[in-house]
């Protein structure tokens, strides 16, 4: 992950696009299966809304994560880190480093559960599959560049929308339940609830800051001018069509679940592939595995990669991808060794991640709103109130998640 030249080529805007899809990836993990999934059984097409507030709110957020990268030509952590005694550094790298365990945890156990649904593999030998093949991808990002590995990754991202969208060449929602499901509204105590889960879980820490080392890398760090400007509006369109393509796949989740799977038990993913297959056909159950698959892969492979560009923004130091991959995935291995219940775990490391929120979107729409570090392209003051405002309601959710947790 070198810093490239600050001059962009002289591209189309659409060769341009692509870091905000790798950052997408993030918002179709394991952990969005899980909660969509349970939202669409137990309530139907109620809190589709919920899924297209989330992707506003997280497009916003990993917009001012890539326009710092653009403008200041440093990652987050770099921004973060350069402002802090090596104390507190080493203390917030401990933190963001956690977060980075809990991913790997998150991604590494899906991949498992859907190694073990398509070829009943046991779930420690599909979790050390899931690592070796996300570490085959970072070393497309090695050897090829980071435009390939995008490719790649965009591509990946297209298999997930397929193997969850699958079901609806079947059988499709009806129209008026779905524009319905767009109201904002409730049903009780319980979809409050699973509403304040959806939102509190969206953005996640290490798609913040990775977002800013990717569109520094691909982009570079122009000076003030047409250049910037024209790749600040590139950056909004990529933001823009990542966060459709996201939304799109996560509403399909729900939709799918809403129309197939109302009074199935869905309590575990292998629940929720079981009623695809009794409800709709056991070929797009399969679909619906392929799909989890390819997600705990590619959310492996890009939760390594932000983990990487954190401790090389925090610790000014490179390590290598092998051993940054083996620090990561040992964790999820040895709770898939012990026996945990592998949807539980997931569960539970989506709390981990809630921690880490406000580390990154605090200082994320701080940096953005400084002029002297920002200059002409600072934020609005419209946007630095919508960012503090989207900030501490996503802080607060995942309060509000890791008390629920906690109390049960």
């Amino acid at each position: 992950m070198t810093r490239q030249d600050t001059r962009a080529p002289a591209k189309t805007s659409w060769y341009l696009l692509g870091p905000a899809f790798v950052a997408a990836i993030a918002y179709v993990d394991p952990g969005n299966v899980a909660a969509n999934v349970s939202a669409g059984a137990q309530f139907g097409f109620l809190l589709l809304w919920v899924i297209v507030v989330a992707n506003v709110m997280a497009g916003l957020v990993q917009y001012l994560s890539a326009k710092l990268g653009l403008v200041t030509g440093r990652t987050l952590p770099e921004a973060v880190g350069v402002q802090m005694s090596r104390p507190i550094r080493l203390a917030y790298w401990g933190q963001a480093e956690i977060v980075a365990m809990a991913t790997d945890v998150a991604e590494v156990i899906g991949g498992a559960i859907a190694l073990h649904i398509l070829f009943r593999l046991p779930l420690l030998i599909g979790g050390a599959i899931t690592g070796v093949v996300s570490l085959l991808l970072l070393g497309i990002q090695d050897r090829r560049g980071q435009l390939m590995f995008e490719r790649v990754i965009t591509g990946l991202l297209l298999v997930i929308a397929i193997g969850f969208t699958a079901s609806f060449f079947v059988a499709t929602p009806p129209p008026n339940e779905v524009v319905g499901g767009l109201l904002p509204r409730f049903r009780g105590t319980e979809s409050v609830l699973l509403a304040a889960a959806m939102l509190g879980a969206t953005v996640m820490p290490h798609a913040v800051y990775l977002h800013s080392g990717l569109a520094r890398d691909r982009h570079g760090h122009p000076a003030p001018g047409p250049q910037r400007r024209r790749l600040l509006r590139v950056t909004r369109l990529d933001v823009g069509l990542a966060m459709v393509v996201a939304g799109g796949v996560n509403g399909a989740m729900l939709l799918v679940a809403a129309l197939n799977m109302q009074g199935h038990q869905t309590g575990s993913i292998e629940g929720a592939y079981a009623a695809v297959r009794d409800t709709v056909n056991p070929t797009i159950a399969v679909f619906f595995a392929i799909g989890l698959l390819t997600s705990g892969l590619a959310s492996s492979s890009v939760g390594a990669y932000a983990g990487a560009m954190i401790m090389q923004g925090l610790l000014y130091r490179s390590v290598p991808m092998l051993v940054r991959r083996l620090v990561t995935l040992t964790p999820a291995l040895l709770i898939l060794a012990c026996g945990f219940d592998p949807t539980r775990t997931l569960v539970l490391s989506q709390v981990v991640l809630s921690f880490g929120i406000p580390f990154a979107l605090i200082p994320l729409v701080r940096l953005t709103s400084d002029p002297t570090l920002m200059g002409a392209d600072a934020n609005q003051r419209v946007t630095t109130a919508v960012g503090w405002v989207v900030g501490v309601m996503i802080s607060l959710l995942n309060v509000m998640l890791i008390y629920l947790t906690v109390t049960g």
